[in-house]
């Protein structure tokens, strides 16, 4: 029986005759209801048919994770007054509950991105909601995109509804074409905000790390807020080990402490959304963020922190990453406490901090590894992606990346289009990479033992399982745990998927997508496995099978032991096991999940198999190379034959003959490490460069500009030709003259050269006769003369170089700084006389006229010039 009060009591049936008339008008509407309005279960019944009467037609609902779609089925089941199943089911991956009956279907974004793969048209369907499309999942963003191309090509009358409590109203609407934006009021209790802030700084998050204060101070809070209030506390957290931590802090407490995330088993999911007569405190990630209604919860404690994809291309290196929720996501999670009766949300910051978060969580297009992605838009017929609808393009890089290893594995052609394996890829439901290690393992393993191991790599064991792919594949078929349930299912459908040569298992029929990689091009070719094992496969080891898995997976992570629990990868990145592995002796390994932690050159070892090298360079044939190596090591040249598995010198011999280009290569590297002094400079060579620094500086034009090594490197070809070409060794470098080289790089062709000593004199002739030698060398400064102060008596104005007045050093009789002066006119009427009276006692033989201006200059004592 269906029970009406519940549905009347859903504030979201006041907008319902707006937003029918907006798909009746437009046939796509943006729905922007608040937490608990019945945007998730009654506005599905009511477009179906189902509830408040209208015609019948078949409804897909699209929620971002197994646990809504499972929830929200129920949930409109009960209001029908039926079991799920009948009027109402749901498909997630490995899970089907739905008959012929079903007219509301709840679906993940990944189930229903494999739907249209196979059939675009959606058959039958007549209305599809895509809610909480403000988490801006890449399923959800792509499902939009191709639901969207649907609509304009093949079903212009297929409805559809964007629906959110916080989402860009405005960029949905123009995405859908212009679409009506129908809004909600909701019956909103007040929510009261504390700003519960840690009383000691406590360290940002990096990576995927929490500082260990930061999640004490959440269960102090949780513990507070117990205290002061009460009603059920949900409380926000990053990810399972953070919920896991947190709640063995709460030990003791006067409640019954609940963990609720994507990994947990259905009942203890299942009791966290049923009301309870006893206090409960559920600790949850972003998954009770949207669509589920925890009933009894009155206080919400929000950790303030997220977990968002990241990948390093440049690594081959994918991992999630802690950061701080969005704003968005903030009233989100407070406005859980405010479900069914006035609340209160405990925020771990300061109040001051709130203002500076971003206002929406970053959409996974810009961040994520889009090889999955691209590999969709293949099979969708634009491997591009240029002419889907999206809110925000793929980045250049990331689709240039995917394309890439998609190229590598056989998916697509170099033009990018889907080849036939790259369309059984698709279907398999799991990350390209992964399909590639599916497909190719089980024509060596077989389909059972290959789709185990990818089972467990599509889903990353839980850190307890250990760092041993193989270990973690023998806990997994003896385990009895969640992890071990959900490993079995998966490790199912992919063996079914595989023995069906078009990839379309009818059950489960429609799998979620998972997984989640990057990095380089791995190659793959296309075997079609047989649906029986091929002989010998049941004879390979666990660990061999694992390994031979993992290095198909990541070839670019096969990784080569250093010693003491480092290894290099292939990828050239540096790999560390933690103390207590027992793989830290292992030779070669296949890294399946590793990171890197922050300020760190090496990355982390999370799971990996041993593997021999024979399958190594199997798997990584495409990362082989046999090249000839000349470069500059340890002060000189050196020169290798080289057999290299991407970064990993297999083998290397002397090089007896290496290329004269090679070599030139190798020495201009030796020169940029260590700069030009490896050359032959003369003090004549040094001044030479001084003297052209100083004209170019000071007249620019035609006058090169020699200060910087690095740009005189660049012009090698111009002055260190024919002697660079010629030469073989840092010795052959010290031969070269780099006066005479530099001789090259004087204005020639101009005529200007000629004028050299004109403008920038080597020496300067002084009153006495003598010749002294001009200083350069100071950067930005004037030429400097250094010169006994009388053989400059009777000179009136200071001389000029290049028009620039020269800084003059007027030394004492032996030779030491007297005083420095730019004007010596103003320097004989008054800096003279202090000189004189300071150095006439010292220097009693020398001369000291009282006027300088019409003194005889001189290089002697007075004894000599009386001579």
């Amino acid at each position: 029986m269906i029970r009406q009060a519940a549905l009347d009591a859903l504030p979201v049936r006041e907008a319902l005759p707006e937003l029918v008339s907006a798909l009746d008008g437009h046939g796509a509407a943006v729905l922007c209801a608040p937490p608990g309005t019945g945007k998730t279960t009654l506005v599905p019944l009511v477009l179906a048919g189902l509830a408040g009467g209208g015609p019948r037609r078949r409804v897909i609902v699209a929620e971002p994770r197994r646990i809504a779609a499972r929830a929200a089925a129920r949930r409109m089941a009960w209001l029908l007054g039926e079991r799920v199943g009948g009027a109402v089911g749901f498909t997630v991956r490995g899970e089907r509950v739905a008959g012929p009956g079903t007219v509301v279907e709840v679906v993940t974004t990944g189930v229903l991105l494999q739907r249209l793969q196979r059939d675009q048209e959606l058959a039958g369907v007549d209305v599809v909601v895509l809610d909480e499309c403000h988490e801006r999942h890449l399923d959800a963003d792509t499902v939009a995109a191709f639901l969207l191309d649907v609509r304009e090509t093949l079903r212009p009358e297929l409805r559809l509804v964007a629906a959110s409590a916080t989402t860009d109203s405005a960029g949905w609407a123009r995405v859908l074409g212009g679409a009506p934006v129908v809004e909600a009021a909701g019956v909103s209790y007040p929510v009261e905000t504390v700003w519960a802030p840690a009383a000691r700084p406590v360290r940002p998050p990096h990576g995927m790390r929490v500082d260990p204060a930061q999640l004490a101070h959440v269960a102090s809070v949780v513990r507070r807020a117990l205290a002061e209030r009460s009603g059920d506390v949900l409380c926000f957290l990053p990810g399972v080990g953070e919920i896991a931590r947190v709640a063995g802090q709460l030990g003791g407490v006067d409640a019954e402490v609940l963990q609720v995330h994507g990994r947990a088993p259905a009942a203890v999911q299942d009791a966290a959304l049923t009301a309870s007569d006893h206090r409960r405190v559920i600790l949850a990630t972003a998954v009770a963020e949207s669509s589920l209604t925890v009933p009894g919860v009155r206080v919400v404690v929000d950790s303030g922190l997220a977990r968002e994809p990241r990948v390093d291309h440049a690594r081959g290196l994918g991992a999630l990453a802690t950061v701080r929720a969005s704003r968005a996501a903030g009233r989100q999670r407070a406005g859980r406490a405010g479900r069914e009766a006035p609340g209160t949300v405990y925020r771990c910051w300061a109040e001051a901090e709130d203002g500076r978060l971003a206002a929406f969580p970053s959409p996974e297009i810009r961040i994520a590894d889009l090889a999955q992605f691209a590999l969709q838009a293949a099979c969708w017929g634009d491997p591009d992606a240029a002419g889907l609808a999206l809110l925000d393009p793929p980045p250049a890089g990331a689709m240039a990346a995917a394309r890439e290893v998609l190229v590598a594995v056989g998916a697509v052609s170099a033009a990018g289009a889907v080849t036939p394996r790259g369309q059984r890829m698709a279907r398999l439901g799991v990350h390209p990479r992964l399909a590639r290690a599916l497909l190719d393992g089980s024509a060596a393993l077989g389909a059972r033992r290959a789709a185990e191991v990818v089972a467990l790599l599509s889903e990353e064991p839980p850190r307890e399982y250990g760092d041993d792919l193989a270990a973690a594949w023998r806990r997994a078929r003896a385990g009895g745990d969640a992890y071990a349930a959900r490993w079995r299912t998966e490790a199912h459908r992919l063996e079914r998927a595989l023995q069906d040569p078009a990839g379309l298992s009818a059950a489960p029929p429609l799998p979620d997508t998972g997984g989640s990689a990057s990095g380089s091009p791995v190659p793959g070719s296309a075997p079609t496995p047989a649906a029986a094992p091929p002989p010998g496969a049941g004879r390979v080891p666990d660990d061999a099978a694992a390994g031979l898995i993992g290095a198909l997976a990541f070839p670019e992570r096969i990784a080569r032991s250093k010693g003491s629990g480092a290894f290099l990868m292939a990828s050239g990145t540096g790999a560390d096991l933690g103390d207590g592995s027992a793989l830290r002796h292992a030779p070669w390994l296949a890294v399946a999940v590793a990171d890197r932690p922050p300020h760190s050159a090496a990355a982390r070892i999370r799971l990996a198999a041993v593997v021999d090298e024979d399958t190594a360079l199997t798997a990584a044939a495409h990362l082989r190379a046999d090249a000839d190596e000349v470069h500059w090591e340890d002060g000189d040249v050196v020169a290798r034959a080289v057999q290299r598995l991407g970064a990993i010198e297999l083998a290397v011999r002397p090089l007896r003959a290496p290329g004269p280009a090679l070599v030139r290569a190798a020495l201009l590297e030796g020169l940029r490490a260590e700069g030009l002094a490896l050359l032959r400079w003369t003090p004549d060579a040094r001044a030479l460069r001084a003297r052209l620094g100083f004209l170019h500086r000071t007249l620019g034009g035609a006058w090169p500009d020699v200060a910087d090594d690095a740009v005189l490197l660049e012009r090698a070809d111009d002055w260190l030709e024919p002697e660079l070409s010629r030469a073989r060794r840092r010795a052959d470098l010290a031969r070269i003259d780099a006066g005479q080289a530099l001789n090259r790089l004087l204005p020639w062709a101009t005529g200007e050269a000629v004028r050299l000593d004109e403008l920038a004199p080597e020496r300067l002739e002084v009153p006495s006769g003598s010749r002294i030698r001009l200083d350069y060398s100071a950067e930005h400064g004037q030429p400097v003369l250094a010169v006994k102060l009388q053989e400059l008596f009777g000179l009136a104005e200071t001389p000029r170089v290049a028009g620039v007045p020269v800084l003059v050093h007027l030394l004492s009789p032996a030779g030491r700084p007297a005083a420095v002066t730019a004007d010596l006119a103003s320097f004989w009427q008054g800096g003279y006389r202090a000189v004189r009276a300071e150095l006439r006692g010292r220097y009693p033989k020398h001369p000291w006229p009282q006027d300088p201006a019409t003194a005889e200059p001189t290089r002697h004592t007075n004894a000599r010039l009386r001579r």
